[in-house]
């Protein structure tokens, strides 16, 4: 009897193990967050993060990776994503989010007092050539910090047809 406990609870664990071990994301390049010291962001605290691209061909998505806390303030946010190439010609766009809907509600999927966002800001691109890309995110709101922020992060994917 103890030894078939002892089988059943190893035949559980290995497959419990082995659909863990499936869960792996392939399409994703990077799936990266930075947390935010004190959950205040200010300007001079660029995110930064290195993405090696080995195909060109490939057409990707790239995400915002984003955690506020519900005492944050506004229902938006607006950023500027910083992007360089292995030519070195850097370019930066200013984005806003929408992180709530006009009567508060929270757009992003909630945990306990931090919502979490993961909102795409390019879509099905290609980048120029081979070679590693750097990002750069910076929040650009009018308060310097950016209080109740908790995460920032970035996810470059291969987009799926």
């Amino acid at each position: 009897m103890k030894k078939a406990l002892v089988f059943l609870f190893t035949a559980m664990l290995f497959f419990i193990l082995l659909s863990l071990a499936g869960c792996t994301d392939n399409n994703a390049v990077i799936d990266q967050n930075t947390e935010i010291v004190n959950n205040n962001w200010g300007y001079a605290n660029k995110i930064k993060y290195a993405v090696t691209i080995a195909d060109e061909q490939v057409p990707y998505n790239l995400y915002l990776n984003l955690r506020v806390t519900g005492d944050y303030k506004y229902s938006n946010i607006f950023v500027l994503i910083y992007q360089s190439g292995p030519d070195k010609k850097a370019a930066a766009t200013r984005y806003e989010f929408k992180l709530a809907n006009p009567d508060g509600e929270w757009l992003g999927q909630g945990s306990g007092n931090l919502y979490s966002y993961q909102v795409p800001f390019r879509l099905n691109y290609k980048f120029p050539s081979k070679g590693v890309y750097q990002f750069s995110i910076e929040q650009n709101m009018r308060d310097n910090p950016l209080h109740e922020v908790s995460d920032v992060g970035l996810r470059v994917e291969k987009a799926v047809p």
